[in-house]
């Protein structure tokens, strides 16, 4: 069935972007604007699009949350077997994506993912809800299974192994942290003329600069 979706638009008014008022680091600039986000109860701010590329170039993209954010880059938890971390081992080169329509933005970084020290995994995992980290043990994420059932099972199996004791870490679950090489702020403007203002990594030092909408 063919849809026509061309009438459907939003003229963007609420803001502006210029390249004098944003921070000379990208991730510093993210962290005000998350702020914003957050105060202004955007729906699922830390929401983030994910995209890797594996061994066979086709790319997948799908949504992780943001868990921290630090000097060094961004930061997210999933399955190592799972298949963003298949394709991450085959090709550590990632993208990711937010966007926060209640504030006319979006951000997007590109950059190389690499896993944290166990140390940094296991800290995290500690503060997840007891479910969280039972469930963690029972998805084999991204692998094929019979039925909602059978994961059900499954939980209820982890569940019993782990009544009345702690749950450690599943070896094959923790962190990446994105180290990115380059950022992008877009505001949206009127008529389409959206501010769009570009970090990119040259000799350790960051570059500014305005693109063309």
């Amino acid at each position: 069935m063919q849809k026509d979706f061309s009438s459907i638009r939003r003229e963007y008014r609420l803001k502006e972007l210029t390249t004098p008022a944003v921070s000379a680091d990208p991730l510093v600039q993210f962290g005000i604007w998350l702020d914003e986000a957050i105060s202004a109860r955007v729906s699922e701010p830390t929401a983030m699009t994910l995209a890797t590329t594996g061994s066979d170039g086709q790319p997948s993209a799908r949504i992780v949350l943001l868990k921290d954010i630090d000097g060094d880059g961004l930061s997210f938890y999933t399955n190592y077997e799972s298949k963003k971390g298949r394709q991450l081992s085959e090709n550590s080169h990632a993208a990711l994506l937010f966007f926060w329509p209640e504030l006319e933005r979006q951000v997007r970084f590109e950059g190389t993912a690499e896993k944290l020290i166990a140390a940094d995994s296991d800290r995290y995992f500690r503060t997840r809800p007891r479910e969280s980290r039972l469930g963690a043990w029972a998805s084999r994420q991204s692998s094929v299974i019979a039925s909602r059932s059978e994961l059900e099972k499954e939980v209820h199996n982890i569940t019993g192994r782990y009544k009345d004791r702690d749950i450690p870490r599943p070896p094959f679950w923790g962190g990446y942290r994105l180290t990115p090489i380059l950022a992008e702020f877009w505001q949206g403007r009127p008529g389409r003329l959206h501010d769009r203002i570009e970090y990119h990594l040259k000799e350790g030092s960051w570059n500014i600069q305005r693109l063309s909408p």
